[in-house]
């Protein structure tokens, strides 16, 4: 029945630690996933998990330190909603320097923004259709978008959207210059340099952007 549906506290070493959810099984209850799609540690050591990749559970759940279920936003293997505080295909997650949590909600075509509690604070539209984010220790947001074009999202360009994780303004835009069909980028990472490194996902490689100017 496979490994899927879980997630998996390792080592340094390799040992497993801690399991969350059931090998193989997925469930919409408080003891199992459908697709974690993504996976947050909070500087208190809180687990923070989007569950539900293509629409499974379209739920983010979070967890105590040793597993321990303390909430849950949206929900529900049919739940896939465009309300406030809903998600469909919530695909990454985020927190910035502040401790809000930026939920990827892919299938909106949006970015939603949390307190620890739950609360929903805001929700972004400029990013266009994000699978994955980032957010450096400056507050930058990167924000890949992958999807984007004549399927998904119409009239949006795909690439990766850079701006301020405090006020939300987009100010940079790298394009995806390749041709539009497939998954694009999905995962990004930036260094202290503003260096961006994209996982493709559809071309199946590893690229890297290179800032040209301050």
């Amino acid at each position: 029945r496979g490994m899927g549906h879980q997630v998996i506290k390792l080592s340094q070493d390799g040992e497993v630690l801690m399991r969350l959810g059931e090998a193989g099984v997925a469930g919409d209850d408080a003891k199992h996933f459908n697709g974690p799609a993504a996976v947050l540690v909070a500087p208190g050591g809180e687990i923070w998990v989007a569950d539900g990749h293509r629409g499974g559970n379209n739920r983010v759940m979070k967890f105590s330190a040793n597993g321990k279920l303390l909430l849950q936003l949206g929900g529900g293997a049919e739940d896939t909603s465009r309300e406030s505080g809903r998600f469909n295909d919530p695909h990454d997650l985020k927190m910035d320097s502040q401790g809000r949590l930026f939920v990827a909600d892919r299938g909106n075509n949006r970015i939603q923004i949390f307190d620890q509690a739950g609360e929903l604070l805001d929700i972004w539209t400029q990013f266009g259709r994000p699978s994955g984010l980032w957010i450096d220790a400056s507050d930058t947001l990167y924000a890949a978008d992958g999807m984007s074009g004549e399927q998904w999202n119409r009239g949006w360009e795909r690439g990766i959207r850079i701006g301020d994780a405090r006020s939300g303004y987009v100010t940079e835009f790298i394009p995806d210059y390749e041709v539009q069909s497939g998954s694009g980028i999905e995962f990004l990472a930036a260094d202290r340099d503003g260096n961006v490194f994209a996982g493709q996902v559809g071309r199946q490689r590893f690229e890297k952007y290179v800032r040209v100017r301050p």
